[in-house]
Order: structure tokens, then C-alpha cells, then sequence
């Protein structure tokens, strides 16, 4: 069997990754707060992909007055008296933020893993080796789609592991080492939410595990993140060994439950070949249309085609099919005569504010694509919030599945009718951000952007409004920079919303966390 990352496979380039986690985006600062709700009953939530938060057996720990456990808690005051200033950073960084932080470091992994290869003299581009992630080109591209599928992965398998977690925790309500014994310090804020298993090593194992899948070029990296949050648990006297090393292994199983899925969700056969490509456009010509090209120089394989195959989150193909939108106007008819004179038109009156809009949301190469943007854009609110950690994790969990279902739906549509972009129907039409390098019919800014809006105005209604200009905003700036047509956008943008709210309705509003 290959290694799981080789599921992942597509086309790119890498840029390695920083070398501790003080070089994360320092812009972006998350404090250790105490929640404003520890959701003792998360243990009863709903998962997304377990059959039941006990399916993976977590055994009870030993007793508080045990002496294995008292010889835990003189190990933990031994360290506290030892403690470095960049141990106390360490602390600090990871204090009670472990979901967002994952998050962030999930963002930046893309950003820097999104660079297409470039093409070889003989005018081909070379496809990346998972088994070699170190060659040339490096092994991922995390293109959108890619990424989106990332970040559902990552989102999910954490948010089930600590359902599970918060389920054994008050189980076996084991108290925090520094609720049991005065001579620890506590280096964060206290709360009373029992600490077996440790929630930072089931974040650390559920992280490292698909992570490394994912950006196999990255592991060393990964790997000492994860060991620094389990680390800040212990240091900080909120866990003791057996609370990680339990935390740890459930951690790993329900990665490896998830990795299962991964390996028959059809990433695999994404990208397709020369003989399906040419079905695809086959299929254009014959109901009468102009068939997308590639218009780079030389002319780039189609990104990811049969990514509209990938299983989405509770949703089927049929479902997906189901969803798809009405086709575009025929390149030929007025009404795409129309439309297209309209981007011409946007791009020969652009204003400031409109170039500012094009710009902020263009998330192309080298950025954490649209949707990191719009985990960016949550990372805030959820901080604002205060949630508690499973909470964080159900916010972020729904977002990306609602995400990756968005992506799965627009790039079944977008091959689907395989239609041109105005660029390609007007070589006049000079783009102000690029070409990107696939279908036109719907935009994926639109639809990525129509079904977070839909996610986060459910999980905080009160910025409804908010939201939902944001993705206007996002949506339009595909018109403006003259990449997309009118009805690309408001199409694509409908078709987010749908997939959202199908998400919504068929899970959570009924999974028990309200």
C-alpha cells in the first residue's frame, strides 16, 4: 500500500516551513482566556465521522492518591522549577488556544505550500513525487481545492477526537495537577474542566498524524509543534504524563479512523488524464459551446478536474448533482455578449476601491487560498468568542466541511459545462490578477465565499450582515479584476449559500451543541 500522503497527490511546489512556532504570523495573536463555557456535555455531540465518542476505548486512569499518580505530580514540580524564559514562551503560546493555533499554523502551511511548478524546456510540467516531497517540484500544490480538502480533514478529525476527550474527561473526572496539589503552579488560566485525557495531546496526535500526510516535506516541523503543545500541558500544570500519553493515543486512533476515509474519498483520481480532459471538452462542443483552454504559457494541464468526485461531508455525489446550477449562456448568445462586455467595462472604469477589493480577496499563489481566507476571517470571532476548545473545533469543523463540500460542488459544476473565461473569448480582456487555471462557470471565490457566510452567520448571527457583504464583496472582486462574468458570481455565490444551509440542516442544527 502507498503512504497515505500519496492520496493527497497533486501538482506544486514547496517552501519550507518556518523553523519554530514564534514565526507564525505575529499579526495574528491569540491569548489564553478561560471559556466562557467548558460545554460539559460535549461528550454527547454528535461526530461527523465516528460511529460514537467511546468507539476508541480510553482506559481509566490511576487514582489521584496512587502513587504512580504522586510521582506524576513531583515529575511536574521538578520541571516547574527548571523552567526557561523560551519554555514559558512555549507555555504561552499554546495556553488554552491549541485549536486556533493549529488552525493558524494549518494556514500558513498552505500559503507557503501553494506554488504551481513551473513548466519543463520541453514545454510539459512534471507532476510532484508524494514519495520524494523533496524533489523537484515539491510535493504538495495546495491549490483550493486542495487546500479545502485539508482543512476538512484537519477540522474534523480534531473536532470528533475531542468529543471523545470531553466524553472520558468527565467520565473519569480526573482533577488538573494543579488542583490537586497546592505546590503546583498554574501556568495558564485555571478552570475545572477535568484534564484526563489531556485535550493538547489529543490535538498534538490528531495534528501530527494528518498533517504529515498532507505536507510530508514538513514533518520535522510538525512534529516539533506537536511535542511543544503537549509540552506547554505539562509544564503549565494542567496535565500530567498519563493525562498526555492518553490524550496521545486517542489522539493517533481517531487520525487513523479518518486517514481510512481519506484513502477511498477519490482525491486520488482528481486529476485525471489526457483522454478524460479531451472527454471533458468534447462535452462542451456538443452542446453547441467554446470549450475552456488553459491559458498559460505553455498551456497547463486543468487543475484538478474530477475533484467533483471527491466524497463530500454528509452530503452524497447524488446530492451534489442534485445542487448543481442551470448551465451559463452559450459563448455565442447575446446574453453572454452582454456579459462579457460588462467585464470589459468594469476593467476600463476601475476605481481604487474596487483594485483594494480585487487585491484583498484575490488569494492566489502563495497565499492560504479563499478558503483560508475565510478560516482567517472565523479565527477571529471564535477568539472573540471564548469558546471552549471542542467548541473552537465544532466552529472550525463546520466551516471546512461546509468548504470542501463547496469546492467539491463548484468544480463539478465548473468541468461539468467546461466553459471559456472572458480572456478567452476576448484576448483584450488584460485580468487584474491573474488567470486562474480552470473552468469559468461558477466562481470559487463565490461559492467558497456563499457557504462559509452561510456557516458563520449560524454560528454568530449576530454579524450576519456582516458576513454576508463580506461574500458579496469577495464574490464581486472576481467581476471587477475581469476573471469571472456576472452570473458566475451571483450564480456561484447562490450555490455556496445552498451548500451551506444543506450542511445546517442536515447535521447541525441537530448534532446537540446548541
Amino acid at each position: 500500500m502507498k503512504p497515505l500522503y500519496s492520496l493527497f497527490l497533486t501538482f506544486g511546489l514547496v517552501v519550507l516551513i518556518p523553523a519554530c512556532e514564534k514565526e507564525i504570523r505575529q499579526e495574528e495573536q491569540f491569548h489564553a482566556f478561560v471559556p466562557a463555557n467548558i460545554d460539559p456535555s460535549a461528550g454527547n455531540w454528535a461526530t461527523v465521522h465516528l460511529t460514537a465518542p467511546n468507539q476508541i476505548a480510553v482506559p481509566p486512569p490511576a487514582p489521584v492518591n496512587s502513587d504512580s499518580y504522586q510521582a506524576e505530580l513531583e515529575a511536574i514540580k521538578d520541571a516547574q522549577q527548571k523552567l526557561t524564559a523560551q519554555q514559558h514562551e512555549i507555555i504561552r503560546f499554546w495556553s488554552g488556544t491549541g485549536v486556533l493555533r493549529w488552525n493558524q499554523i494549518m494556514r500558513e502551511l498552505v500559503a507557503q505550500f501553494n506554488l504551481p511548478p513551473a513548466p519543463l524546456p520541453d514545454g510539459t510540467y512534471p507532476v510532484p513525487d508524494p514519495e520524494n516531497p523533496f524533489s523537484d517540484p515539491r510535493f504538495p500544490f495546495a491549490n483550493p481545492p486542495y487546500a479545502a480538502r485539508a482543512y476538512s480533514y484537519v477540522s474534523t478529525a480534531m473536532y470528533d477526537a475531542l468529543i471523545a476527550t470531553w466524553h472520558y474527561k468527565f467520565l473519569y473526572n480526573r482533577p488538573a495537577p494543579y488542583e490537586v496539589d497546592d505546590g503546583i503552579k498554574a501556568f495558564v488560566p485555571q478552570t475545572d474542566l477535568p484534564s484526563y485525557p489531556s485535550e493538547e495531546a489529543v490535538m498534538s496526535g490528531v495534528a501530527t498524524e494528518l498533517l504529515k500526510a498532507l505536507f510530508p516535506a514538513a514533518v520535522e516541523k510538525i512534529t516539533r509543534w506537536a511535542a511543544d503543545q503537549r509540552n506547554a500541558a505539562l509544564w503549565s500544570g494542567k496535565a500530567t504524563p498519563s493525562d498526555i500519553s492518553a490524550g496521545l493515543a486517542l489522539g493517533k486512533a481517531v487520525a487513523a479512523i479518518f486517514m481510512i476515509r481519506a484513502r477511498a474519498d477519490g482525491m486520488s483520481a482528481a486529476a485525471g488524464n489526457k483522454a478524460q480532459w479531451e472527454a471533458l471538452k468534447l462535452n462542451a462542443t456538443s452542446r453547441g459551446d467554446v470549450a475552456w483552454v488553459s491559458l498559460d504559457i505553455p498551456p497547463r494541464p486543468p487543475m484538478l478536474p474530477f475533484f467533483g468526485n471527491v466524497l463530500p461531508w454528509k452530503m452524497t455525489h447524488d446530492d451534489i448533482v442534485a445542487l448543481r446550477p442551470p448551465p451559463p449562456p452559450l459563448a455565442d448568445s447575446e446574453e453572454m455578449k452582454a456579459e462579457l462586455n460588462e467585464v470589459k467595462q468594469f476593467l476600463k472604469n476601475s476605481t481604487r476601491e474596487r483594485l483594494r477589493i480585487v487585491h484583498f480577496w484575490a488569494d492566489g499563489a502563495g497565499t492560504y487560498t479563499p478558503p483560508g481566507h475565510w478560516n482567517d476571517i472565523a479565527a477571529e470571532y471564535i477568539a472573540e468568542a471564548q469558546f471552549s476548545e471542542v467548541r473552537s473545533a465544532r466552529a472550525f469543523a463546520l466551516l471546512n466541511m461546509a468548504l470542501h463540500n463547496a469546492a467539491v460542488a463548484c468544480w463539478e459544476t465548473k468541468y461539468f459545462y467546461f466553459n471559456p473565461r472572458p480572456s478567452q473569448l476576448d484576448p483584450s480582456v488584460k485580468t487584474l490578477t491573474g488567470i486562474p487555471n480552470f473552468p469559468s462557470y461558477t466562481s470559487g471565490h463565490s461559492t467558497f465565499s456563499g457557504a462559509a457566510a452561510t456557516i458563520l452567520s449560524y454560528l454568530f448571527p449576530a454579524h450576519q450582515s456582516k458576513f454576508n457583504d463580506m461574500a458579496k464583496e469577495a464574490s464581486m472582486s472576481r467581476l471587477y479584476g475581469g476573471i469571472h462574468y456576472r452570473k458566475d458570481c451571483e450564480v456561484g455565490l447562490d450555490h455556496g449559500k445552498q451548500i451551506g444551509n444543506f450542511l445546517l440542516d442536515n447535521f447541525a442544527r441537530t448534532d446537540g451543541a446548541d
